[in-house]
């Protein structure tokens, strides 16, 4: 894979991670809710859901969700519960995102919910498969081993992915010292009305060939 390949990919794949999506909005909102250093765990969500999702892909599992309208449909759906799960989560804020940056309230965002959290929202979402799906052979040489380019693919990813999510969670950091505390709580809604209106769209996705 030369390196042309690579700059190539690392230009898209930077695109495709920083427009606004469900890990987006939820790397801001973790940003807003726990401060950086407390939201990490959410971007290591984040990067190991691409090792998965492009591992699903290289075994064939977006070939699968591209040709299977029933296992597609699992997927979808549960996606979208999941989305509309954390959206309505967001929606009733009552005050606690201006509290979680106080250091004093350690219970305020378990680590394994953090990362639980960022890692469910990719891993349930049929579009990640049937973009990687659709995205990594373009940059795969037939003629050489693929599981070492995909595995490439996948750090380089991850490496973006981690960046991306960095800057949304540092954005969400400051956005709730500028805001205020009744400000934060409306950026809390707002995200989770975006979360509900994702759930909403994943839930009317067709795949391509239906």
């Amino acid at each position: 894979m030369t390196s042309v390949t690579l700059i190539a990919f690392a230009a898209v794949a930077f695109i495709g991670i920083a427009t606004p999506g469900p890990t987006v909005l939820l790397a801001l909102t973790n940003g807003s809710r726990y401060g950086i250093r407390r939201a990490l765990p959410g971007m290591v969500g984040a990067v190991l859901s691409d090792f998965v999702l492009i591992g699903a892909v290289a075994l064939g599992l977006g070939a699968l969700l591209a040709a299977s309208e029933f296992w597609f449909s699992v997927v979808k759906w549960l996606g979208a519960a999941y989305l509309a799960f954390l959206g309505v989560q967001m929606l009733r804020s009552n005050g606690s995102l201006g509290k979680a940056l106080d250091a004093s309230s350690p219970s305020i965002g378990a680590p394994k919910a953090i990362f639980a959290k960022s890692f469910l929202v990719a891993v349930t979402n049929p579009k990640g498969y049937l973009f990687f799906s659709a995205f990594l052979p373009q940059f795969i040489n037939p003629a050489m081993p693929q599981a070492e380019q995909y595995m490439l693919l996948a750090l380089v990813f991850a490496v973006i992915d981690f960046t991306v999510m960095f800057g949304y969670t540092a954005l969400g950091s400051q956005a709730v010292r500028m805001l205020g505390t009744s400000g934060a709580i409306w950026l809390d809604r707002v995200c989770g009305g975006a979360l509900l209106a994702l759930a909403g769209s994943l839930a009317f996705y067709r795949r391509a060939a239906s």
